[in-house]
């Protein structure tokens, strides 16, 4: 029987580098497995990790979403099932193939004419979807509600990002508690990035979450990130990707 995919959600308090470790995930993934199937899913309505992975979006999960609601509510009686199919192939529509990974932007939150049963439909086509991967990397907003609300309740490995600030401390707390409540995951572990101050991390405790790594202030990635370069461009000494990369390890997915 075919292993279920791993699937690694990055959650924590805006402005902290969540989106840039994302992308680091997919290119590390994408270079250790070659031969491994692996989807990048942006549930951050910013888009940033198709910018962050070089990946030009044209259609997202909400406008396919807002497309069987407007024919909703134009009076096409046509029946929901007809729809809703019609959703999961225009899934594959949205999917970007990209060298090593696939891409999917799920698109701005729900606003008006919220279809509570396009939502969950939509929801359970992303399970069926991911399942048919090997490795499923979720940036998400600031917090966890979302990603249980629009994209998926299970996951196997939740990555919590923080800064040194005490804010960014009280965020990922605050993250695992309502994780706890909303989704079910096998392990998690927190990032501690922009390290300024090495001697501060020590000092950095989040109950119940084993700190993985912590990344300094990276000067390359800066560079590269004025440039408007992607992540795959990063040089693979810099310390963003090292890291990561020690974080994936110690979590096992490395």
């Amino acid at each position: 029987m075919e292993n279920k995919a791993k699937i690694i959600t990055v959650a924590g308090k805006g402005g902290v580098g969540k989106t840039s470790i994302c992308a680091c995930i997919v290119r590390l993934l994408a270079e250790q497995y070659p031969d491994k199937k692996i989807l990048a899913i942006d549930a951050d309505p910013a888009v940033g990790l198709s910018v962050a992975l070089g990946v030009d979006v044209k259609l997202t999960l909400d406008d396919i979403r807002m497309s069987i609601v407007d024919s909703v509510e134009n009076g096409e009686t046509r029946e929901a099932l007809e729809l809703l199919s019609e959703a999961r192939f225009r899934i594959f529509d949205a999917l970007v193939e990209m060298p090593g990974f696939a891409f999917l932007a799920i698109g701005r939150p729900e606003s008006s004419g919220c279809y509570c049963k396009v939502n969950s439909y939509l929801k359970e086509v992303i399970g069926i979807l991911a399942n048919s991967f090997d490795y499923v990397v979720i940036d998400g907003e600031a917090g966890i509600e979302q990603i249980q609300r629009r994209v998926m309740e299970k996951v196997t490995h939740l990555l919590l990002i923080t800064d040194q600030s005490k804010k960014g401390g009280q965020v990922i707390t605050t993250i695992k508690g309502v994780a706890d409540d909303l989704i079910s995951y096998e392990r998690i572990g927190a990032i501690i990035n922009r390290v300024t101050n090495p001697e501060l991390v020590p000092l950095m405790q989040v109950p119940g979450v084993e700190i993985l790594t912590a990344i300094p202030a990276d000067s390359a990635f800066a560079a590269n990130d004025i440039k408007g370069k992607s992540v795959m461009e990063l040089p693979a000494d810099s310390s963003m990707l090292k890291g990561v990369q020690e974080a994936l390890r110690k979590i096992e997915i490395l």
